[in-house]
C-alpha cells in the first residue's frame, strides 16, 4: 500500500552549504511555530558545541505539514569526520535533498553522502542554495553536479532530478535562476511531486529498523526508526533481533511511543507502517536492530558503517594535579562512559588494553574524537589522551593505510606554499582548477596521518583565506615516512607557580602557552621550541633579590601574549611521547615521562 499521506527525506551536503537554516525556514513557513513565537537560529543544532561551533554533529528528525501530506525531514551532519550519522539514517528515508552552494560547488562531502543516497535508489532533488551571494556561480554548479551524477552512475530517473533555486537564509526558492521567488513553495510542491511516498504492508506483522538512538536519564535509552510493515501499538509485545546475528532474539515491550510532529516528540498510541517513530523501554536496543512481532520474527538487513580511520588512547589522569578539578577521574567512570558513547555512535570503536587505566578509542578522523573529548570534559570527566595514530590494515600481505581526499580553495598567490608542504606529506595532485581569476582549486590524495598537525599551518600559509575539505578516500599500500613535525617542546624543568621573570628568560628559546600565575609542573609542556630537539625552561625562577639598583635594569618586563591552545590545536600539537590532560577547567600539555632524568635516559637509549 502507498502511504499518499507521507514523504521522508534527509537533507545532506558538505559542511556549511546551508541544510540547517533551511530547515529552520521550512519549519517557520509550514506553520510550526506561532507567529510571534521566539525562534532560536539554527533551531535543529540543539546541542551546546554545535551552537558554538556552528555544525550539525548528530543527525536529528523533524516534522513538517503541507497540502494535508506530513513530510519527516532528517537534518545530517557536512562534516567528513560525522559521515556514519548520515549512512544509517538514509535508511529510513525515501529521498534526499541535495544542497550544494552556488559559489563552492559540489566538494567531497557532498561525494560521499551522495553516493550512498544513489546506492540505496533514493530519488533526488538538486537545491543550488545560497543563490543571492555576490560571487554565485550558478549554471557552472549546475554542470558540476551533473558531472558528479554522471560518475556516480546515477541512473535516468536520478539524473533528471529537478533543479531548484534557494536562499535558505531568505526563505524562497525558484524553478529559475533568474528569479528569487518569494517563499519555499516551489520545493515543497518539488518534494511531494517527485519523491515517492513509501510503500509498506499495513496489514503484516510488525517489523521496524532501529536506526538511531538517544537517551533519557527518566526513559533510558530511546530507539528512533521507521516502521516496514504493520501496526507497532504502544505495550505491544516484541521480539528484538539482529541482522548479522550479535546476539540472540530476545523478548520485550514497546513501553511509550512517540510520533515526531514538528521539534516535539508526541506520546501516540499505534502508529503505522512508513511512519519514523521514536519508541522507550527496551533497555539493551542498539542502533540495526530489528523490532519484530513474535509470530514473525524477521532481521531487517543494515547498511554496513565505514570503518573508523584514527585512534588514540584515553587513560586516567596520573598527573600531579589529577583529581582536583574533575568530578569523575577513575577507570571504572571512564569505562562506563566510553561505553554509554558505544551505544548511539556507530563509527565509534573502543577496545580495552592491557592496562585497565586505558582504551583504545577509534573513529573517522580528529574532530570526531575531539567532539567526545569536548563533550566528556563538559560532563565533569578528567582524565588523560595520548597522540592521534591512523589504523594500518593487512590486504593481501601488503600494508595498508587511509588516505584523504582534500580539496583547497586558495588564493592564488599562496598555491605554492600549499603544494609545498601537501607534497612534503607525500600528498598526490589530483587536479587542479582556477576558480575566477584570482583563486585555486587543488584536489590531492593524501594519507590521513599526513594532515595530523596542518590544519592551522595551512590557515598560516593562506593567511586565514584558504579553505580545506576533506573526507575519506579508502586505503592504498603504505607511503613511507612523513615528517609532520619539525619543532620541539618547552617542557618545565620544575614544579610551582610560573613568574613574569622566568616566562621573561623562557621566551627567547620559542613561544610560550602559558601566563604568570598558571601552576606547572615538572614535565608539563608550556611552549613550543622553534627547534627539533625539547628544552628544559624554568619559568618558577624568580628574580635574584640583592640591595643595589641599576639604571633601566628594574623597567616592566614585556612578556610576548601566550599562544592560546584550543582542544583541537592541543590535538595537532603533540608527539607521540606527549599527552593532553583534560580537566572541566584546564587543558594541559604534559610529556608521558615527566621525570626530567628518566626521559633523558630513555631517550639516550633510544637513539643506542
Amino acid at each position: 500500500m502507498r502511504r499518499e499521506d507521507l514523504r521522508n527525506i534527509a537533507i545532506v551536503a558538505h559542511v556549511d552549504h546551508g541544510k540547517t537554516t533551511l530547515v529552520d525556514q521550512m519549519l517557520k513557513q509550514s506553520g510550526t511555530f506561532r507567529e510571534n513565537q521566539a525562534v532560536a537560529e539554527r533551531v535543529m543544532d540543539s546541542n551546546d558545541l554545535e551552537r558554538e561551533r556552528g555544525i550539525t554533529i548528530l543527525a536529528k528528525n523533524t516534522s513538517v505539514h503541507y497540502k494535508g501530506v506530513k513530510i519527516n525531514i532528517i537534518d545530517t551532519p557536512g562534516h567528513a569526520d560525522f559521515g556514519g550519522e548520515v549512512e544509517r539514517v538514509l535508511k529510513m528515508v525515501d529521498g534526499v535533498l541535495l544542497l550544494v552552494d552556488a559559489a563552492e560547488g559540489p566538494m567531497p562531502q557532498t561525494r560521499f553522502v551522495l553516493q550512498k543516497a544513489l546506492s540505496l535508489g533514493h530519488k533526488v532533488v538538486v537545491v543550488i542554495n545560497k543563490i543571492d551571494r555576490p560571487d554565485a556561480r550558478i549554471n557552472e554548479v549546475i554542470d558540476e553536479v551533473l558531472e558528479l551524477l554522471i560518475s556516480l552512475d546515477a541512473n535516468d530517473e536520478q539524473l533528471n532530478s529537478p533543479v531548484l533555486f534557494c536562499s535558505g537564509r531568505d526563505g524562497t526558492a525558484s524553478l529559475s535562476p533568474e528569479s528569487m521567488g518569494s517563499d519555499l513553495t516551489p520545493l515543497f510542491d518539488a518534494i511531494l511531486e517527485h519523491i515517492d511516498c513509501p510503500e509498506a504492508e499495513m496489514d503484516g506483522p510488525t517489523q521496524m529498523l532501529v536506526s538511531s538512538i538517544d537517551y533519557n536519564d527518566y526513559v533510558g535509552r530511546i530507539c528512533i526508526g521507521r516502521i516496514e510493515r504493520g501496526t507497532l501499538k504502544k505495550n505491544q509485545d516484541v521480539i528484538v533481533c539482529h541482522y548479522h546475528g550479535s546476539h540472540e532474539p530476545y523478548k520485550s515491550k514497546a513501553v511509550n511511543l512517540y510520533g515526531i510532529e514538528g521539534l516535539d516528540r508526541v506520546p501516540i498510541d499505534e502508529a503505522k507502517a512508513g511512519e519514523i517513530v521514536a519508541l522507550s523501554g527496551i533497555s539493551d536496543i542498539t542502533i540495526g536492530d530489528t523490532i519484530c512481532a513474535p509470530e514473525s520474527v524477521e532481521p531487517l538487513s543494515f547498511v554496513k558503517i565505514s570503518e573508523p580511520t584514527v585512534e588514540m588512547t584515553f587513560s586516567v589522569n596520573d598527573s600531579p594535579f589529577a583529581g582536583t578539578e574533575g568530578k569523575f577521574v577513575t577507570s571504572r567512570h571512564l569505562r562506563e562512559r566510553l561505553m554509554r558513547e558505544l551505544l548511539k555512535d556507530v563509527s565509534l570503536r573502543v577496545t580495552e588494553t592491557d592496562s585497565t587505566e586505558s582504551f583504545k578509542v577509534a573513529g573517522r578522523g580528529e574532530m570526531h574524537l575531539s567532539i567526545l573529548i569536548e563533550t566528556m570534559r563538559r560532563e565533569g570527566y578528567e582524565f588523560s589522551v595520548g597522540a592521534p595514530r591512523v589504523l594500518f590494515k593487512e590486504e593481501n600481505g601488503v600494508r595498508t593505510e587511509p588516505v584523504e581526499l582534500v580539496v583547497c580553495d586558495v588564493p592564488n598567490d599562496y598555491v605554492g606554499a600549499v603544494m609545498e608542504k601537501l607534497g612534503s606529506r607525500k600528498g598526490e595532485l589530483v587536479q587542479m582548477n582556477p576558480q575566477g581569476d584570482t583563486r585555486m582549486r587543488l584536489e590531492y590524495n593524501v594519507p590521513s596521518r599526513g594532515l595530523f598537525g596542518y590544519r592551522n599551518e595551512f590557515l598560516t600559509d593562506t593567511r586565514g583565506e584558504g579553505i580545506m575539505s576533506t573526507v575519506f578516500g579508502g586505503y592504498v599500500p603504505y607511503k613511507g615516512d612523513i615528517m609532520t613535525r619539525t619543532t620541539g617542546s618547552l617542557v618545565a624543568f620544575e614544579t610551582g607557580e610560573a613568574v613574569t621573570y622566568g616566562l621573561f628568560n623562557a621566551q627567547d628559546r620559542g613561544a610560550l602557552f602559558i601566563t604568570p600565575g598558571t601552576k606547572v609542573y615538572e614535565g608539563m609542556i608550556v611552549g613550543q621550541s622553534p627547534k627539533a630537539e625539547d628544552i628544559n625552561v624554568n619559568v618558577c625562577k624568580k628574580k635574584h633579590v640583592t640591595n643595589m639598583r641599576a639604571s633601566g635594569s628594574d623597567d616592566a618586563m614585556r612578556l610576548v601574549p601566550p599562544r592560546q591552545m584550543s582542544l583541537e590545536a592541543c590535538i595537532e600539537f603533540i608527539a607521540d611521547d606527549e599527552l593532553i590532560e583534560v580537566t572541566p577547567k584546564s587543558l594541559r600539555i604534559r610529556k608521558a615521562i615527566l621525570n626530567n632524568q628518566m626521559r633523558a635516559k630513555k631517550y639516550a637509549a633510544a637513539k643506542k
